[in-house]
């Protein structure tokens, strides 16, 4: 492994421990993202690897294994264990704003909840979050929106600010 492989597997595993203080509750505690060295494919150098431990069976998985929703739930984790890293070595300056760009879709109902409550908890937290997505069920919970239409002439832009509809 280079020095610099070995240097960036160390932060690797540091935030896939603060993406899965995430994902244990977005993901009801079933998967932990663990760091791995092994090489990649065809021999490659590798040591920036992650597999997942599946907690409900006892197994180790390869992250690709993962349906769309899981995936979608340790892609964010990891996005915020990122941030949570990021805060760590600047010395607590936060990453004051955070854009979730779809994945929602692939989400069933329980999935979709933990992952908003994960959102609103960073919201409360004072940080600002920006959510993209057409999940109807989503956008019904999300008070302040920009709206944006497309049609002939170009696109319009409207802002809207109230109160989200009440969890259900």
């Amino acid at each position: 492994m280079r020095l610099t492989s070995f240097v960036l597997a160390a932060r690797l595993e540091k935030v896939a421990a603060l993406a899965n203080e995430r994902l244990a509750v977005m993901g009801a505690g079933r998967y932990l993202l663990e760091h791995t060295d092994d090489r990649a494919a065809r021999g490659a150098r590798s040591g920036l690897g992650l597999r997942v431990l599946d907690q409900w069976t006892g197994r180790v998985r390869d992250t690709a294994t993962l349906s769309g929703g899981e995936s979608f739930m340790a892609s964010l984790a990891l996005a915020l264990g990122l941030a949570d890293a990021v805060r760590d070595e600047a010395g607590g300056l936060d990453l004051g704003t955070l854009f979730v760009d779809e994945g929602f879709g692939s989400l069933d109902d329980d999935s979709l909840e933990q992952v908003v409550s994960v959102l609103d908890g960073l919201r409360e937290g004072g940080r600002a979050v920006g959510v993209v997505s057409h999940v109807a069920d989503l956008r019904a919970r999300i008070g302040h929106q920009v709206v944006v239409t497309k049609g002939t002439a170009g696109s319009d832009v409207e802002v809207r600010a109230g109160d989200a509809a009440p969890a259900a």
